[in-house]
């Protein structure tokens, strides 16, 4: 029987499917995400329950998903006896939040093949059901998010108010609980200046645009999340379709801003694709930041064909597993900063040359 230990050994194996590059625009648009926030009646909220009561829902909401075949038994995962170094790795892969790495109190994670679906307990709400794919494809994602919740309420009875919606621990998510967000590319925005623009236009909508890991965090890489603010007074339908109507004008407003690079700044475009790849390729110690700057310039220019011999799901491995706690798994030791700089130059070299097509 597959044991916790060998579940995360798995997980390095490969990218999730949602960094397959495969979906609708793929060359912009890195994943399509759909979450509900979700409470069991009976229960206080998070913040208000002791250790017992959290073990109590954790014990509840596992013993549903695994009734339910959601996710076997095997691939739920109970932090609270997770390694710190392995909880870094599920952050790095969008498998839990910050918020729940950092809690001491019970709390889980159901995670399904391919990483498309992860069910959080007892983070800010009792349940977090998030469907992750490649791509656009907001309406498959929610298809799925709503068969998967539908079998987890068919056994668990959720905290809903019949004026109000499901109830939850934060007031922006009542009504339907539902969170869309789109991950974006959006290099070319950027080097342009426009950015500001699209997120001025976004905003007034009423959708916030965050970092790559979500609320409070920096666009590191040039990438960008797109989702609603508020679920209560609106169906799913409606936080679906403003979501879904704005992304193709940025995706639309990312190639032409591509476009003229191309057309007014070719040579400066090439020069800064070129040195981007030549730097990783040749640097001996590399940051974080630094590699998710560069990796955005190689990622850009294999899209306009500007590295015809570099592979795009090459590229799209090293964002992931250049990641810090990534790197220590790969070299099954815990690094001090330098060493990680050092391995995460050398783990990049070693990828770009052998990772043409």
């Amino acid at each position: 029987m597959a044991t916790p230990e060998m579940l995360l050994e798995d997980l390095l194996k490969s990218p999730g499917e949602w960094l397959g590059g495969t979906g609708p625009h793929a060359d912009i648009v890195i994943s399509s995400r759909v979450r509900f926030a979700r409470n069991l009646a009976g229960h206080r909220f998070m913040s208000k329950m002791d250790a017992d009561e959290r073990q109590e829902v954790v014990d509840r909401v596992r013993g549903r998903i695994v009734k339910a075949k959601v996710v076997p038994a095997e691939r739920v995962l109970q932090l609270q006896s997770v390694p710190r170094l392995d909880l870094k790795l599920l952050v790095e892969r969008h498998l839990i939040s910050k918020e729940q790495e950092e809690s001491q109190h019970p709390r889980a994670v159901a995670i399904g093949e391919g990483e498309a679906v992860a069910i959080m307990v007892n983070e800010e709400d009792h349940i977090r059901l998030q469907v992750l794919k490649s791509g656009m494809q907001l309406q498959e994602t929610l298809k799925t998010a709503t068969e998967i919740d539908g079998k987890l309420e068919g056994g668990l009875d959720y905290a809903f108010s019949p004026e109000l919606g499901y109830l939850t621990a934060c007031p922006t998510n009542v009504g339907t609980g539902l969170r869309v967000s789109v991950m974006l590319h959006l290099p070319a925005l950027v080097l342009t200046r426009h950015i500001e623009k699209v997120f001025q236009a976004v905003n007034k909508i009423n959708l916030a645009v965050r970092g790559l890991y979500g609320e409070g965090t920096e666009a590191s890489g040039h990438f960008y999340q797109i989702s609603n603010q508020v679920t209560l007074g609106k169906s799913e339908e409606e936080v679906l379709a403003n979501v879904e109507q704005v992304i193709p004008t940025i995706v639309n407003y990312e190639k032409k801003a591509r476009e003229e690079l191309l057309k007014k700044d070719r040579v400066r475009l090439e020069d800064r694709v070129w040195r981007a790849h030549g730097m990783l390729c040749a640097a001996r110690v590399m940051s974080s930041d630094e590699s998710m700057m560069l990796l955005s310039a190689v990622r850009m220019g294999v899209h306009l064909g500007l590295l015809p011999d570099v592979n795009l799901a090459t590229v799209n491995e090293l964002f992931l597993f250049s990641q810090p706690a990534h790197l220590q798994k790969l070299a099954h030791k815990q690094l001090e900063p330098l060493q990680r700089d050092v391995r995460r130059a050398e783990f990049i070299r070693g990828k770009l040359q052998g990772g043409s097509k």
